[in-house]
């Protein structure tokens, strides 16, 4: 993306790309965020579904419809 700035002064070439550099940042930044709360987002569903998963398979009846209980010996 080359820029022409031969008509300005050197001053306002320079403002000029800090305020394109500064721009292109926060574009960055802002990529970076979004990527980053999606992966822990993720993160977080997966380890719900897990969790959620492992709590049915504890409440599960037997197949008689109670509960598999040890009996004290």
């Amino acid at each position: 993306m080359a820029r022409h700035y031969d008509d300005l002064p050197k001053s306002a070439v320079k403002t000029r790309r800090q305020m394109e550099d500064q721009r292109r940042m926060e574009f960055r930044r802002a990529i970076e965020s979004y990527s980053e709360a999606r992966r822990l987002n993720q993160e977080l569903c997966d380890y719900l579904d897990a969790a959620t998963d492992h709590f049915w398979q504890a409440a599960t009846p037997d197949v008689d419809g109670r509960r598999n209980v040890r009996q004290a010996g």
